[in-house]
C-alpha cells in the first residue's frame, strides 16, 4: 500500500483560464489534465503513454501495437470477458490505438460512470498481464490485422510511403510491425517492453466531459495506487533528433486491382516548428477539400480519379506531406503528370490570397466543429500535454490560423515542394519500368 506521502500531488497547476484545461502532476510523474465541457452527460478518459513504434528495436517491431491488444486480455483482478461485460453493462466504449510516438487506451462513458472508466483503463495499462497463452491468441489477431492492411490499398500505401521516405529508420517502419517480427515476438520481449517503458512518468490521463477536476484527480490517484513514486517527475516531451543519410525512394506493390493507387510525399519539419501553421494552410489549398487544386484539376476538370487528396503526418522532429490518388491503371500516367503540374505551379508561383482565406476558413471551421465531441476534446488535451507540455485555447489556435499570410504559405511551398519526392504505388506493376514515365520521373 502506498504511504500517505505517495498520495499527495507534487505539483498542482492550472492552465490559463481561457484554455478550459486544468492540470495536476501526481507523484511518480503521471499528469492529469481535464476539460469540463458544459451541457454534456458523457466523459471521455484516455491514458496516453509516450511510447510508440518509434521506440522499438527492429527485433520487436510492432511491440507497442501488440501490447495494445494484449493488455486487454487480463489483469490480476479481471479477465477479458469481465472487462467486456463491465463496459458493455454501462453502455460504454473501450479501445486503444498506437502511433509512431505514443499509445492511447481510452473509454467513453456516461458521466456517472467515470469512476469505472478511470479504474478499468488504468488497470489495463498498469497491470495488464502478458500471459503466454494470450500472446499466442493475440498474435493471430495481429496477423489478421496485417492481412486486412494488405487488402486495403490506402492503408498499405500509407505505410509504404513512410518507408520510402525514411527507409529503415523507426519512423519509416509500419506501426503494426511485419509478418516476420510478429511471428517471432516472444512473451518475454513484450513483458519487458511493457515493464520498462509503460511508466507513470511517461503517462498522461486526459479526461473531458461533464467532469470535475479535483474529483478526477482523486479517481486517478486511487487507480494508480502502488504506482505513485515519491520523487519522479514527468518525462520531458519528445524533441527527437532525426538524422537520415538515405534519399527518398520509389515503392511498388504488385496487386491485380481494378485501380492503381499512387501516393507521393516529401519530408517536412516537425511539430515544434512554427511553420506547421502555414503548412496546414498549404495542405488545405493543395488537397484538403472540394475546392482544393488537386480535387479541381484531377477530378472535376479531367475526371481522372474519384478520390484525390493530400495530408500531413507530424512527428517531433520531422513530418511528411503527401498526396494520394486512385484511378484506373491506364490513367495513372496522366494523374501523376497533373499532380506534378499542380505542385510545380504552387512551388514556383505560390498561392493566391483567395485560396489562403478559403483554406484558413476551412481549418477554423473544421477545428471548432470537430471539438463538439468529448472524445475529440480528450484527444486534443492528451496530445497537447504529451507533445508540448502545454495547452492552447481554441481561441488562441483560431488566432494562430488567422495570422497565417499568403506569403508565409508560399514560402513554405517554395521550400518543401522543391525537396526530393518519394512515391508509393499499389497496382498491376512489378518493376519501375512497368510504370508510366510520369510516375518514374517523380523519384528521379
Amino acid at each position: 500500500m502506498a504511504s500517505r506521502s505517495d498520495l499527495l500531488p507534487v505539483d498542482n497547476t492550472s492552465s490559463e483560464a481561457d484554455t478550459g484545461v486544468r492540470r495536476t502532476v501526481l507523484p511518480g510523474g503521471v499528469r492529469v489534465v481535464t476539460e469540463h465541457v458544459p451541457g454534456v452527460r458523457s466523459a471521455a478518459v484516455g491514458v496516453w503513454v509516450g511510447v510508440g513504434s518509434r521506440d522499438e528495436q527492429p527485433s520487436v517491431a510492432g511491440a507497442a501495437h501488440f501490447l495494445e491488444h494484449l493488455l486487454f486480455k487480463a489483469t490480476p483482478t479481471r479477465s477479458a470477458l469481465e472487462i467486456a461485460e463491465l463496459v458493455d453493462g454501462i453502455g460504454g466504449e473501450l479501445n486503444a490505438f498506437t502511433g509512431k510516438e505514443h499509445t492511447c487506451f481510452y473509454a467513453h462513458v456516461l458521466d456517472d460512470d467515470l469512476p469505472i472508466a478511470v479504474d478499468v483503463v488504468a488497470d489495463v495499462v498498469l497491470r495488464g498481464r502478458c500471459r503466454s497463452a494470450d500472446v499466442d491468441v493475440e498474435r493471430q489477431v495481429v496477423l489478421e490485422e496485417l492481412a486486412i492492411r494488405d487488402d486495403d490499398p490506402e492503408d498499405l500505401l500509407g505505410d509504404a510511403l513512410l518507408t520510402a521516405l525514411y527507409g529503415d529508420h523507426p519512423v519509416g517502419r509500419p506501426i503494426i510491425g511485419s509478418l516476420e517480427s510478429i511471428e517471432a515476438m516472444t512473451r518475454n520481449q513484450l513483458h519487458s517492453f511493457h515493464v520498462r517503458r509503460y511508466t507513470p512518468a511517461r503517462m498522461v490521463v486526459a479526461v473531458a466531459g461533464n467532469v470535475d477536476h479535483e474529483h478526477t484527480v482523486e479517481l486517478v490517484r486511487r487507480a494508480f495506487t502502488g504506482h505513485l513514486g515519491a520523487s519522479a517527475a514527468p518525462a520531458p516531451h519528445r524533441r527527437g533528433d532525426l538524422r537520415l543519410r538515405t534519399a527518398p525512394t520509389l515503392s511498388i506493390t504488385d496487386r491485380d486491382n481494378e485501380q492503381a493507387h499512387l501516393t507521393l510525399g516529401i519530408r517536412t519539419f516537425g511539430r515544434h516548428d512554427p511553420r506547421r501553421w502555414p503548412l496546414s494552410v498549404l495542405n488545405a489549398v493543395i488537397g484538403g477539400g472540394l475546392s482544393s487544386r488537386l480535387f479541381q484539376e484531377v477530378r472535376e476538370r479531367r475526371g481522372l480519379a474519384y478520390s484525390v487528396y493530400s495530408g500531413i503526418d507530424t512527428f517531433a522532429d520531422t513530418g511528411a506531406f503527401s498526396m494520394y490518388a486512385g484511378c484506373q491503371p491506364e490513367n495513372l500516367g496522366d494523374v501523376a503528370a497533373v499532380v506534378r503540374e499542380v505542385l510545380a505551379d504552387v512551388a514556383e508561383n505560390g498561392i493566391t490570397d483567395a485560396e489562403c482565406a478559403r483554406a484558413k476558413g476551412s481549418l477554423r471551421g473544421g477545428l471548432v466543429l470537430g471539438l463538439e465531441d468529448t472524445g475529440a476534446r480528450m484527444h486534443r488535451i492528451g496530445r497537447s500535454e504529451l507533445s508540448y507540455g502545454r495547452h492552447w485555447s481554441v481561441t488562441d489556435t483560431l488566432e494562430r490560423i488567422a495570422t497565417v499570410t499568403t506569403e508565409q504559405v508560399s514560402e513554405v511551398a517554395a521550400d518543401l515542394l522543391h525537396r526530393p519526392f518519394a512515391a508509393a504505388v499499389v497496382g498491376p506493376y512489378r518493376r519501375p519500368r512497368d510504370l508510366p514515365r510520369a510516375v518514374r520521373d517523380i523519384v528521379a
